[in-house]
């Protein structure tokens, strides 16, 4: 593992809790974030015998990036690798969504994952070496009814992917994303069944798309394994974009 030390936002659960699981495993000490699980941290940062520790974040609060990352360098030792992967859904028609719900959605999704960005690359520039790894959706690249404020919040992080890249890689960073494609988690628990089967149907792998999966092509991706590759964004969603 190239990145020693690696946050992860949104470590708790889900997506980011396999994250989590996959770097220890590789043999990264990890520090992860939660805004509304406390406990699920914690079970988390316990089970990983002090290589984990787990911090508060509000994506929402404009300070506190920076703050986070010198009480994870205190704790850890200089993150080396960051995952963006803490967001929130507000779904509805575009034509009734809320002018707060839609500022909400980008400004956690999308504005949060810039701040932890911003918060961690003046490290990684000065010691020349880091990697960055954007959890997307497949929102961004097909059409979901209302997921708009969602699809736009990951589409715009993709266009940051790229970008950041072409910035930061002869300073020795690299930047790339995941796309996913439907994951059963706790944060789509609440999307309809018909809505979930139509997002599975495409699906060339009957297996889907399970957490752990996606979090292989994260670790893949900051690890040395993958020193060539930076601005790219990699689907893993059992083929249902092919």
């Amino acid at each position: 593992m190239s990145a020693s030390v690696v946050l992860v936002t949104g470590g708790g659960r889900g997506i980011g809790r396999a994250v989590v699981e996959a770097l220890l495993a590789e043999g990264a000490r990890v520090a992860l974030t939660w805004h509304a699980d406390e406990a699920a941290a914690r079970a988390v940062e316990e089970a990983a015998g002090g290589r984990a520790r787990a911090f508060p974040l509000d994506l929402a609060d404009r300070r506190r990036p920076e703050a986070l990352v010198e009480e994870v360098e205190a704790a850890l030792g200089p993150p080396s690798g960051l995952v963006n992967n803490a967001g929130v859904r507000r779904e509805s028609l575009l034509a009734l969504t809320r002018d707060a719900d839609w500022e909400a959605v980008l400004d956690v999704d999308l504005g949060g994952a810039f701040r932890c960005c911003r918060a961690v690359l003046r490290g990684m520039v000065a010691r020349r070496r880091g990697a960055i790894v954007n959890v997307a959706s497949l929102s961004a690249l097909r059409g979901v009814a209302g997921q708009s404020a969602y699809a736009a919040a990951k589409a715009g992080l993709l266009g940051m992917t790229r970008s950041l890249a072409r910035e930061v890689g002869r300073r020795g960073v690299r930047v790339n994303a995941v796309v996913p494609g439907f994951v059963a988690t706790a944060m789509t628990a609440d999307v309809p069944e018909a809505t979930a089967r139509a997002l599975r149907s495409m699906e060339c792998l009957p297996r889907g798309v399970e957490p752990a999966d996606v979090a292989a092509a994260v670790a893949f991706l900051l690890s040395d394994r993958a020193a060539a590759i930076t601005g790219e964004a990699l689907v893993v969603d059992a083929g249902a974009s092919v």
